[in-house]
């Protein structure tokens, strides 16, 4: 190898490593601006809040595959949510897609508003949710069946809507192994529907 290939290897190399430093920091930025967001609301409400109700307007049509559930998140007066980490989701020209907010056994997936992403849109049933979602469930589900998993520590999942689009996902009891395939399979899926949404406008 020439030494000027040798430079642009090297160089290639350190534009990733800057890469990934830009994009800790703008996750670590994002998440400051959520706790001080937070701790504003607070000291403004004086530390009561109102137990906030996200319910799915309609049942899941029987032609969807999305389990049928009901989609309720209470939460509970005067208590703030604590995520230590928000990790952006974009496409590779930088297109927003959607924000994953890690807690403590629990994250919430925030569907980017503008984008306006259908329940019926290829490939979130047929991927994400069957082959993903649905499967760490099963997978749990089976080792709590066979003593080895306590029931409130079986992965779950809920999908909020509005009519047919997806404003978020919950999910909860996850380790860090499937929180890498969640990220990856979350962005995939939603690159993919991107494109396919782009195709019909």
């Amino acid at each position: 190898m020439s030494e000027e290939a040798e430079e642009v290897k090297r160089l290639l190399a350190f534009k990733k490593k800057l890469e990934r430093r830009v994009e800790k920091l703008e996750s670590e930025l994002i998440e400051l601006k959520l706790i001080l967001e937070a701790v504003n609301s607070v000291l403004l409400a004086k530390g009561f809040k109102r137990a906030e109700i996200v319910k799915a307007p309609s049942p899941t049509p029987p032609s969807e595959v999305v389990p049928a559930r009901e989609e309720i998140v209470i939460q509970p007066p005067a208590q703030v949510p604590e995520f230590k980490e928000v990790i952006p989701i974009k496409t590779a020209a930088g297109e927003p897609l959607a924000k994953i907010y890690v807690g403590e056994g629990f994250l919430k997936i925030v569907l980017d508003e503008d984008k306006k992403f259908n329940v019926n849109t290829p490939p979130f049933n047929q991927f994400l949710v069957e082959r993903v979602l649905a499967k760490m469930e099963q997978k749990n589900g089976e080792l709590a069946k066979a003593g080895k998993l306590k029931p409130e520590e079986i992965f779950s999942y809920n999908i909020v809507k509005d009519g047919d689009i997806i404003r978020e996902i919950h999910i909860k009891n996850f380790d860090a192994e499937r929180l890498k395939e969640l990220k990856s399979s979350v962005k995939w899926t939603l690159e993919k529907m991107y494109e396919k949404m782009k195709g019909q406008s």
